[in-house]
């Protein structure tokens, strides 16, 4: 069905073609990659929809169009057709998140229709590491969270979420079912770690988005009357094998400039730079 002369809806049909253009730049795409893997493109279960951009009758980039609004691989001509048809729907998604070059110019189209944002992230680092670090001793505390351990990670994860975002997922318009659900879908799936202390989770990491290039970590979370006693650092040191040894080579996650802490240790635990996203918030 075509939207625009060069834009897209794409299916299961496209899905070879849609790998290829999210393996140009796999830790970047890593979150679309793997609703992209899951989904194999059908539609009920992508959870948005997947537009492509048609260079010459050959597909060139892509854009994401769920929760998030994600470019990928967009140059400006892509992202001018991607912004056309978002235009066009009115604004469904939570956030616009995607490098930082063409998430700019996908905002500057934007804003004047969708603005203002709630918040504006110009630059966060996007860190990669393929090797555990070999001289910080894991937190033998640290652990994969069990199915029957919701009511543990749940609080966590919200105050986790709600320090990141700036709002709480419990006061979305179906209450945080939404978040609760896909809290639980990581927990279930084992790739929730946490240290747990008289009842309460002190610090967790989740294993993200998975693929077989990468995989992202997220929700990196410390109790704020625990902060500055390495927790995190020895933490994501346990994290980081789990990731590395059962789920993919290359461990990658992003964080907020600002926030000067968190980069110290991903960098004290050997991650580095390999780009930057930007996010817009909503």
């Amino acid at each position: 069905m075509l939207t625009t002369p060069s834009v897209r809806l794409l299916g299961p049909a496209e899905l070879g073609q849609a790998l290829a253009v999210l393996n140009e730049d796999p830790v970047a795409n890593a979150f679309v990659t793997a609703r992209v893997l899951d989904s194999r493109l059908e539609p009920p279960y992508l959870g948005g929809e997947m537009w492509g951009h048609y260079r010459d009758s050959r597909l060139a980039a892509l854009c994401y169009a769920g929760a998030n609004l994600v470019p990928i691989q967009a140059d400006d001509e892509a992202v001018t057709a991607f912004a056309a048809r978002a235009r066009g729907q009115g604004r469904r998604c939570s956030s616009i998140v995607g490098p930082v070059a063409p998430t700019a110019r996908l905002w500057s189209l934007l804003e004047p229709h969708w603005g203002p944002a709630r918040e504006l992230r110009r630059r966060q680092p996007l860190l990669v590491v393929d090797t555990p670090p070999a001289d910080i001793t894991p937190d033998p505390l640290v652990r994969r969270m069990r199915r029957d351990e919701m009511e543990l990670v749940l609080p966590a994860a919200v105050d986790m979420f709600t320090e990141e975002v700036g709002i709480s997922p419990l006061d979305a318009d179906d209450g945080g079912l939404t978040y609760q659900a896909r809290v639980a879908e990581i927990v279930g799936a084992g790739r929730c770690f946490a240290r747990v202390e008289d009842g309460r989770v002190v610090f967790k990491a989740e294993i993200g988005a998975v693929t077989p290039q990468t995989c992202q970590l997220q929700g990196v979370w410390t109790a704020p009357d625990r902060r500055g006693e390495g927790l995190a650092t020895r933490g994501l040191a346990t994290v980081l094998r789990h990731a590395i040894g059962e789920t993919a080579p290359l461990v990658s996650l992003y964080a907020n400039d600002f926030n000067t802490p968190a980069l110290a240790v991903y960098r004290r635990l050997g991650f580095t730079e390999s780009g930057a996203l930007m996010s817009v918030l909503f």
